[in-house]
């Protein structure tokens, strides 16, 4: 067989095939790195093989005559398709699936390769693999002519491939992340598929194996330019919460799709510190924490998790996913917010019990002390005194233990009329000679029962505190009760809403406290306005309120 002449095609053929070998082996330097050793063995595998092919290739375009020809491309074919396998077992790990450890299918790999192999070997007895010739263009060299044993194994190969390419990218699709690069690649990969044919069906192209130069860039590309991104899809391909990632100075490289839906500020953020786009998002020292927000008009939650991802040993960023525990985490405050009331509950009643013993025990020593004096009026009156004291207790403990029951979590709200509601709640309520006056109109979103017991125990905190009339007023997101008695002072306003504590007296001190407890039933807030200096006005706020202005008289 003649030799190559020298020519420009010739040198360009010599050249890519020399690249992609070296290419190959680059790659392996960094493949032998990744953490998963699965994905490890199989990346490496794949390198390997094509580096061993393109090698072979490049060996059969440069060696002198025909039989060495012969023999670098029967190695080429032996080693090329090695690739296969490897393909495929590195499509299983990287998508997170077992094909690759099952010993049936290693059996069988090995078996059809074998077959195979020993097909390739016999080819100079059958020749239903491939014949040579001496050719003289595009240069003079040695060319191939396929024959049905090789599209057999190649029709064969690329069914085998092509399963490959349908786990990446069911992964790419499941990963609710940005990758298109990816999947780019992984195109580059099947690009020489067309060079093949146009090889085979034209004079354009030497008919030889292109494969290992497709190889070669998806390798450089996954392994030094999207490293993150070919690490992050495999870590996160299938979760569905935010994710974000962030490089070893807490800065942020990429987010998926649901990350930025969610979180609107990480558009554009790319290379901003996170501390500075979502400040409360950040772990401490590690510890998964709780993250508030404000998404689609409702409060949710998300356990932020911090894991950091590295490369060969050395870290490489760390990924932050944001699960999504919003209901957990409402019955989590909820069944505390009931512990904490329950507890107020207890210490309420002891403090009730323990003054109402004082007084009780008080009065009869006095009452005694009157008889023994023969001064039956005195002890007449504190015998009284004693028994209303003791049924006064025996009232607050009953309403305490109402209020229990209304404190546990609610179920659906209705919107009810707020001034329906208010007089009710007056009419039911110890308001001696104090009058009420309703300025504002309106439906709010609220229990019946529970706003009917707020108002109530509103409305007693301001008749004990020496109202004489009590307003009460209705506006946007809240409504307020305000008394004409006695200001605030200098208290603490969280004194106020202490069970058992005595602002502003041991009589008036349980109502607000259940004022409070009814309002968080419903995800309000209260607060006493430390402004108002006519009295005490206590504000109800985040309410849901359909106001409308009450008719005039």
């Amino acid at each position: 067989m003649a030799l190559f002449g020298v020519s420009g095609a010739y040198l360009a053929y010599v050249f890519v095939f020399g690249i992609a070998a070296v290419g190959c082996g680059l790659g392996l330097t960094r493949a032998r790195q990744v953490d998963d050793r699965d994905t490890r063995r199989g990346l490496v595998g794949l390198l390997l093989g094509s580096g061993s092919w393109a090698a072979t290739q490049l060996l059969f375009l440069v060696v002198p005559g025909s039989e060495l020809k012969y023999a670098a491309y029967t190695l080429s074919l032996v080693v090329g398709l090695t690739t296969v396998g490897a393909w495929l077992y590195f499509c299983s790990a990287y998508t997170g699936r077992t094909f690759h450890r099952s010993t049936t299918y290693r059996r069988a790999a090995v078996g059809t390769y074998l077959a195979i192999v020993a097909v390739k070997l016999t080819n100079p007895l059958h020749r239903l693999y491939f014949t040579t010739e001496t050719v003289s263009t595009p240069f003079v060299h040695v060319t191939v002519q396929h024959g049905t044993a090789h599209w057999i194994v190649t029709g064969l190969s690329y069914a085998l491939v092509s399963v490959g390419f349908f786990m990446l990218y069911e992964l790419f699709l499941d990963a609710n992340y940005d990758t298109r690069p990816l999947a780019a690649l992984v195109g580059v990969t099947a690009l020489p598929v067309v060079l093949d044919i146009v090889g085979f069906a034209s004079p354009l192209l030497l008919d030889i194996n292109y494969e290992p130069l497709g190889v070669v860039v998806f390798a450089l590309g996954v392994l030094f330019v999207f490293e993150e991104r070919f690490l992050a899809a495999q870590v996160t391909g299938d979760v569905d919460d935010p994710v974000v990632f962030l490089d070893d100075d807490g800065r942020i490289r990429d987010a998926n799709e649901t990350a930025r839906a969610v979180f609107p500020e990480l558009n554009g953020s790319r290379g901003e510190r996170l501390d500075s786009v979502l400040p409360r998002a950040i772990t401490d020292g590690g510890e998964d924490v709780v993250f508030e927000r404000e998404h689609d008009g409702e409060t949710r939650y998300y356990l932020v998790s911090e894991s950091a991802f590295s490369l060969g040993g050395t870290d490489v960023g760390t990924v932050l996913v944001f699960a999504d525990v919003t209901e957990p985490e409402r019955r989590r405050r909820e069944l505390e917010r009931q512990n904490d009331e329950l507890e107020g509950l207890a210490v309420a009643i002891r403090h009730e019990l323990r003054n109402t013993l004082q007084i009780v025990r008080g009065r009869v020593t006095i009452a005694g002390e009157a008889l023994d004096d023969g001064d039956v009026g005195v002890a007449r009156e504190s015998f009284t005194a004693a028994s209303n004291t003791a049924d006064r207790m025996t009232r607050i403990v009953d309403d305490l233990s109402t209020l229990a029951q209304y404190g546990q979590s609610m179920g659906e709200t209705e919107a009810v009329d707020f001034r329906d509601v208010a007089e009710t709640a007056w009419r039911g309520a110890d308001t001696r000679e104090s009058e009420l006056d309703i300025r504002d109109d309106g439906r709010i979103e609220a229990d019946p029962a529970r706003l009917r017991e707020l108002l109530a125990s509103a409305f007693e905190f301001a008749v004990r505190n020496g109202a004489d009339e009590v307003t009460v007023t209705l506006s946007e997101g809240e409504f307020a009760v305000a008394g004409d008695g006695r200001p605030p002072g200098d208290v603490d306003p969280e004194d106020f809403f202490d069970y058992g504590g005595s602002v502003p007296d041991s009589t008036a001190g349980v109502a607000l406290p259940n004022v409070q407890t009814l309002a968080r039933v419903h995800g309000w807030a209260t607060t006493v306005d430390m402004t108002y200096r006519d009295g005490v006005r206590l504000v109800v706020s985040g309410v849901t309120v359909e106001r409308r202005t009450a008719p005039e008289a």
